[in-house]
């Protein structure tokens, strides 16, 4: 008798494997609709393993970190598995990115290989000559011909064998701090985290679902490769826009999608609203990047009546960490909800002890969704992660008694003043209460008697003008003095990152006397 040893831990997960499943299981369903483009399974399939297969023919090795440079559109899915089947790692790069922020990157990762949308080829202008690998959709001039680079390539899936803790994706932080770093992404994290995201919010086969968010951004792009990995439909949003978002939802019968707050604002903007369309097939929106201010959430459920709303809270680098469910979205309006599918949490004070219910402290999650590490930065990763396998962004928390999660601040946020801790969500959560106030940021500016003086930057909303006294009067019997604003300020708009979140540095840099 031959014995043969079984593999512990069996296949490894792979973030190819999903297309290939389907590719076989459900060739004729549509996966992907642009426009007036789709793609089915199959073609999906063929054309990842175009992509891998003419990867591999260039000369680069598994392993080649191979930079990603366009919006949502549809090659973006094929691209991403095509990558995976041909065991390399894929690097992302914002579409608003400038040439200096590019070249960090490519210098800091060793990028081998440009994918790129013609349209962004200034950018790249002076990186592409170091490369030997360059590939433009909708055009030829800024490298070879995606399109043509296709048609030439075999169609048959390399198979290349990959461990699955090997890294997938390096998604750079837009962050709020200092520069960007590279949050390494392994295959089986990003296929655990498609798992879970398909179980919570209900995409699998026969399910729509729609890009919504940039898939440069770790969010937008693993909420929307979700969809390919599990068999649903996904329609591609190619930029935000409130009206085309509504429209394509009532066109393509649109049931489950991903937002951010910003987006409910616009949305709450228009003089044509979400009632005007008929959107009877949504019954799922969660939301990411912040919690939704009070307001602001009671208008998603109003809008939205048939629409479970979910609230997550997460980071690059830990994925997913916490999940408000439909059930509890009025009855714990400002919490983020419980530890999500394999998460433990940790809530600790300055020296790592933990804190009671009720009591602000740091929170540190552990799952299978982790990242493994800051690319070629022992030390960053260090001050963010425990011994034991717990990582932190940096976020005060406080634990209610039944458990759920309410983000206090950003703990880098947080403004001392006169020796005292001040929360800026607090305080923006009840300026965010009066009827013409659009969105509002609360930061800290220098100051020679407290430190730092609690400053609030409010922009009104559209077609309005903000009586700043009626303003101060709503809000002063709201919060205690030394919470309260000493300095106002009016903006046309809040400066954000890729995900959509306020970047409190540049509003301060914004309203300082040198800025």
């Amino acid at each position: 008798m031959v014995r043969v040893a079984l593999r512990h831990g069996g296949a490894p997960l792979n973030m190819a494997n999903g297309v290939r499943e389907f590719a076989k299981a459900m060739p004729g369903t549509v996966a992907v609709i642009d426009g007036d483009r789709q793609l089915t399974y199959a073609e999906l399939g063929d054309r990842a393993a175009r992509v891998a297969q003419g990867l591999l023919a260039s000369g680069l090795q598994p392993g080649s970190r191979i930079a990603v440079h366009m919006g949502n559109r549809m090659e973006y899915f094929e691209i991403a598995a095509g990558i995976a089947m041909a065991g390399m790692t894929m690097i992302p790069l914002n579409t608003r990115s400038v040439d200096k922020e590019v070249e960090y990157i490519f210098d800091k990762s060793k990028v081998q290989a440009l994918l790129l949308d013609e349209k962004l080829a200034p950018v790249t202008e002076n990186l592409r000559d170091r490369l030997d690998v360059v590939w433009s959709l909708d055009g030829d001039e800024a490298g070879r011909g995606y399109e043509s680079v296709l048609a030439g390539a075999s169609s048959v899936d390399p198979m290349i064998a990959v461990d699955e803790n090997e890294t997938f994706i390096i998604m750079f932080t837009s962050g709020t701090t200092g520069k960007p770093k590279g949050v390494q992404l392994s295959h089986r994290g990003r296929v655990l985290t498609c798992y879970s995201t398909a179980l919570d919010f209900g995409i699998h086969p026969g399910r729509k679902t729609m890009a919504v968010a940039p898939m440069y951004h770790g969010a937008g792009f693993s909420f929307a490769y979700t969809a390919v990995f599990t068999g649903a439909t996904i329609s591609v949003l190619r930029s935000w826009d409130p009206e085309e978002f509504l429209t394509l939802a009532q066109r393509d019968r649109t049931q489950t999608a991903f937002m951010v707050p910003t987006h409910a604002q616009t949305l709450r903007a228009l003089d044509r609203g979400p009632s005007a369309y008929n959107l009877s097939e949504l019954d799922t929106l969660y939301f990411n990047a912040a919690a939704l201010p009070k307001v602001l959430k009671e208008w998603v459920i109003d809008s939205f009546p048939q629409t479970g709303v979910f609230e997550i809270y997460g980071s690059t680098e830990a994925s997913v960490v916490t999940s408000l469910r439909p059930p509890d979205a009025m009855r714990k309006i400002g919490s983020v909800g419980h530890p999500w599918f394999m998460t433990e949490l940790r809530v600790v004070d300055d020296d790592g002890n933990p804190v009671g219910p009720g009591e602000p402290g740091e929170l540190f999650s552990r799952s299978p969704h982790l990242m493994t590490g800051y690319l070629d930065d022992p030390e960053a990763t260090s001050n963010c992660t425990t011994e034991d396998g717990f990582v932190t962004a940096g976020d005060v928390v406080i634990r209610d008694d039944e458990g759920y999660i309410y983000i206090v601040d950003r703990k880098k946020d947080m403004i001392v003043t006169g020796g005292v801790n001040v929360y800026p969500r607090e305080i923006e959560e009840v300026i965010a209460t009066f009827p013409a106030v659009h969105e509002v940021a609360v930061v800290g500016m220098p100051d020679d008697k407290w430190g730092e003086s609690v400053t609030a930057v409010v922009v009104p909303r559209s077609g309005t003008d903000i009586d700043m006294a009626a303003l101060q009067a709503h809000v002063e019997p709201q919060l205690s003095s030394f919470k309260f604003p000493r300095r106002w300020e009016l903006s046309d708009a809040l400066p954000r990152n890729a995900s959509g979140k306020v970047v409190k540095r540049d509003v301060v840099t914004a309203i300082s006397p040198e800025g």
